[in-house]
């Protein structure tokens, strides 16, 4: 049995990544069509949209070429649910990047 927590509304979204963010667990999430599992480490805000910087595990079940942090806008994730899965934050992700300061809401 699976403790897991979806859903389809960006301010849920939110709650769900910042949960996952907390507890330093992957996500589950359908983007562009593909099902994929990321471990998140930031949400920001830009240009008044929320965004997630992760790093994809896996992709439709394939883990990927290479590792690397990714952007994903909120708005476009679906089917979200936190998992069981927990992942230690990567050296690749830099917190202290421009791009985050002042526009962070959390961060692992």
């Amino acid at each position: 049995m699976h403790n897991m927590t979806t859903t389809t509304d960006a301010p849920n979204t939110n709650t769900l990544l910042l949960q996952a963010i907390a507890l330093r667990k992957c996500v589950g999430v359908t983007y562009n069509k593909t099902r994929m599992i990321l471990a998140p480490h930031i949400l920001y805000t830009r240009h008044d949209d929320v965004f997630v910087d992760a790093i994809a595990l896996e992709r439709d079940g394939q883990p990927p070429k290479e590792f690397k942090i990714g952007t994903f806008k909120i708005a476009g994730l679906n089917d979200v649910e936190v998992t069981d899965r927990s992942f230690q934050p990567d050296k690749i992700f830099n917190a202290n990047d421009i791009k985050y300061e002042g526009v962070t809401l959390f961060v692992v």
